[in-house]
């Protein structure tokens, strides 16, 4: 039998590639049938969908051959992109709009009685991240695919994701996430490319038969590295790139003698201590083993990734000499910055490269993107610790800071303070290894993520680097994709838009400028009010334990826990307008819905002491009949993307109020202003530019400046002294501290006055009379409902800028090098 493997798109039409109605809901039968043995009765909503996707996949991967096979012909230069996490929401939808079937898909689900919608809810949101980090990163593969750029991203394939979060008597409640239960239609694995990741043993020299020295990495732990991969599909184009996710496994995972003599134990212990690397994303590190876990995780996908880009180039090319030219490497904050010594360690052990030329292209190679100015998320770890996991990197890192200080001494002789500042090993006390230093020294582009953010990072994260390198820092602001964030999730609004102005804006955002003319338009006004209250019922009804009136001000913040976004400020802000409808029950003040929503980090326990506060809050006030019809509180648990997709097209009101000089970005104010919310925040973070383009009139400003937070500082900050000032905030404190909230447990928020009272690093006290003012604004504009959407309107025009596929072009042609490549 002769099986033709070069059939053309149209003589496979029946099989896997076709377009009709016919055919679509052919391959869906087909998949029904023969890969999961059921027909439409038998079948559940899931296996519907497990159907559907691999019809859905079927036709991906006929592009994304095509486009594989493109970009190896050209030998075009890849970004490869290496992120810890991609928090990448749902595909099936993602891909139907991208590929141009999901009206078709929508039509012909219909048609056999069966909801669109329905089925995309038995899609589990991967458990691949937790916060902007991955959501950006979910972003630039979208853009990166949409403009045509050759691009690859590399990560870990986490089997349980961050953790599913419930809430038991307020407290968040940890689980696991089981989002691989069943099979996942959008990834395929590639066993035969595996790669085999070491750990531990010890190092030898030696010498060669050419006298030259050489250093072998020996009697190490072995893990192996299966990579599994799913298409990303660009928007109305062929082209499909990948990412790249990598699982771990044990290179002998059963030991069948100890099995038969009985210790059936340890007959799989490497299977289960291999595994636990990819088991869930960032394990607790507030103990010796969660912190080597982490960086096992981290070398990890590094050397997979590495290891993979290496192959790759060497396909076509028999020397290094056009690496740089073919291959950049971007890593996505600190936590990838092991791949510099991974890559030298390859060029120089096994590829047996002199350390000049080595270093030379390591350099070129990477780029380095600092996403966070607090000093704990600059990944440094205990020497002896990373020693014993990588004696052969610390070597490596021993030499580039040799190398690197020598050319510190002759620029700036004498300044040993220098030195010790820019030094990759930290030696004040304990040692340290600074993989921020050495993501600096190795990378020739350094950038932040906003332009406020970008500044800091010169004058205050490595103002010692600026002065050795001035020419590799730069900015690059944040965008987000309008593709998931807008046409995917705000349908109705994208189709009014589109009548308005054409659908250019869906590729060319920068084309929503030109919904300014309609700005005093008032049916097109009244038309944008009408979508976000069916928005607003939407949510509601979906995600509301409690009937509310749409025409409350939906008040949203949604985002990671964290100390420094200030979600306990909002919630002093909560108890104050429940005070004063207590105090005023004929109070004039706007209905409001208090939405809060982000996970905390299981070891951070101030930020889960937060979450139940607001819970602890919320049920205080939702229990309280007398004004259940003035304010509402809710935290909807297990915040992800697909929860997002509901709640931003909802949002009247967004809180970024962070402490100016903290965030880098955001990108959460991005998309709700793309959405038409309104923004109250600080200047922090992308913030301010949001607020240069939108109109300050737009924006409800509040809070000290950066450069204030600095003073107050310098002038040893006293947060008493604001508390005296205020009486609204004094009074807070005390209904706080009194136990009010938590009859049951009345001094469970002591610590918090206490802290506030004494310490308040990140300055509520010094911002809440401001804060509050501006909530008062607030409530003034919403009265005005038309006043209040043409400010939505505005805020819409002006996102342009803020679309990943703008960050992405500068990226590519600043940093990459890169060329876009037409499929």
């Amino acid at each position: 039998m002769t099986v033709n493997f070069n059939q053309t798109p149209e003589e496979a039409q029946d099989q896997r590639t076709g377009m009709s109605d016919d055919i679509l809901v052919r391959a869906v039968v087909d998949h029904l049938r023969y890969s999961f043995a059921k027909n439409k009765k038998t079948a559940s909503a899931d296996d519907i969908y497990l159907a559907m996707s691999l019809a859905i996949r079927d036709r991906l991967i006929h592009r994304w051959m095509k486009t594989m096979k493109r970009y190896y012909m050209n030998d075009v230069k890849r970004v490869y992109y290496l992120s810890a996490e991609y928090l990448l929401g749902r595909s099936m939808r993602n891909n139907l709009m991208n590929m141009g079937l999901y009206d078709t898909v929508n039509r012909l689900m219909s048609e056999h009685d069966l909801d669109l919608s329905e089925i995309e809810a038995r899609e589990p949101d991967p458990g691949l991240g937790n916060g902007g980090l991955g959501r950006l990163a979910a972003c630039f593969l979208d853009s990166l695919a949409t403009l045509g750029y050759p691009a690859l991203g590399y990560g870990i394939r986490y089997e349980f994701g961050i953790f599913r979060q419930s809430f038991k008597d307020g407290w968040q409640v940890e689980s696991r996430d089981p989002w691989l239960e069943r099979l996942n239609p959008w990834e395929i694995s590639r066993p035969d490319r595996a790669a085999t990741v070491n750990f531990g043993g010890h190092v030898e020299r030696r010498l060669d038969e050419n006298g030259n020295l050489q250093c072998d990495w020996i009697d190490t732990t072995k893990v192996r590295g299966v990579p599994y991969d799913m298409p990303i599909a660009g928007y109305g184009t062929e082209t499909v790139n990948s990412l790249r996710l990598w699982s771990a496994q044990a290179t002998n995972d059963f030991n069948l003698t100890i099995f038969n003599a009985g210790d059936f134990r340890k007959a799989v212990e490497d299977k289960v201590i291999s595994e636990t690397i990819s088991k869930v994303l960032y394990p607790a590190d507030n103990n010796p083993e969660g912190r080597e876990l982490r960086l096992k995780q981290q070398y990890f996908f590094v050397a997979c990734s590495i290891y993979d880009i290496v192959r790759r180039y060497k396909k076509t090319h028999s020397d290094f000499k056009q690496f740089a030219d073919k291959v950049a490497i971007q890593l996505n904050d600190t936590h990838p910055a092991i791949a510099i010594a991974e890559l030298m360690r390859v060029f120089i052990d096994i590829e047996k490269m002199k350390w000049e030329e080595a270093w030379s292209i390591t350099e070129r190679v990477f780029g380095y993107t600092n996403h966070t100015l607090l000093p704990e998320a600059l990944e440094r770890w205990p020497l002896p610790m990373f020693e014993k996991l990588l004696p052969r990197h610390l070597e490596i890192i021993y030499e580039i800071n040799r190398r690197f200080l020598l050319r510190v001494h002759i620029a700036y002789p004498g300044d040993y303070e220098m030195q010790r500042r820019v030094s990759i090993i930290d030696e004040t006390g304990e040692k340290f290894v600074r993989m921020a230093n050495l993501a600096v020294i190795g990378s020739h582009s350094i950038n932040g993520v906003a332009a406020i953010h970008s500044e800091l990072v010169k004058t205050d994260l490595f103002p010692d680097f600026v002065k050795l390198f001035p020419e590799r820092f730069n900015n690059k602001t944040n965008g987000v994709t309008p593709r998931r964030w807008m046409l995917s999730a705000n349908p109705d609004l994208s189709a009014l838009i589109t009548e308005k102005i054409g659908d250019s804006w869906i590729t060319h955002s920068e084309d929503l400028k030109k919904l300014e003319a309609f700005a005093d338009d008032s049916e097109f006004l009244d038309r944008i009010a009408e979508i976000k209250r069916q928005n607003k019922i939407h949510f509601a009804k979906t995600h509301l334990p409690f009937a509310v009136s749409e025409n409350m001000l939906f008040d949203v913040q949604v985002k990671r826990i964290h100390e420094y976004k200030r979600q306990l400020l909002n919630v002093l802000h909560v108890i104050h307008l429940y005070r004063e409808l207590k105090n005023n029950p004929g109070s004039t003040r706007v209905p409001r819905l208090v939405l809060f929503a982000g996970k905390a980090a299981p070891g951070y326990a101030a930020a889960k002491l937060h979450i139940k506060l607001i819970n602890d809050v919320a049920r205080i006030i939702n229990d309280d009949p007398t004004i259940t019809s003035k304010l509402r509180v809710y935290m909807c648990p297990n915040y992800c993307v697909s929860l997002a997709e509901d709640i931003i097209p909802a949002a009247d009101l967004s809180e970024q109020i962070s402490t100016a000089g903290k965030e880098a970005s955001g990108t959460g104010n991005m998309k709700f202003a793309l959405n038409g919310a309104l923004t109250i925040g600080t200047l922090d973070g992308a913030n301010v530019e949001m607020r240069e383009r939108v109109g300050a009139e737009n924006f409800f400003l509040f809070g000290l400046t950066e450069t204030e937070v600095k003073t107050l500082k310098a002038e040893n900050y006293d947060p008493q002294a604001y508390i005296e000032e205020s009486e609204d905030l004094k009074a807070v404190l005390n209904m706080l501290e009194s136990g009010f909230f938590c009859p049951d447990e009345r001094t469970r928020y002591q610590g918090i006055v206490n802290w506030l009272r004494t310490s308040d690093p990140y300055m509520l006290c010094a911002d809440f009379d401001s804060y509050v003012a501006r909530q008062k604004d607030v409530d003034a504009a919403f009265t005005d409902k038309r006043a209040w959407a043409k400010k939505a309107v505005l805020n819409i025009a002006n996102m342009g800028f803020f679309s990943s596929d703008r960050t992405i072009r500068q990226y590519a042609e600043d940093i990459w090098g890169i060329e876009p490549m037409k499929v």
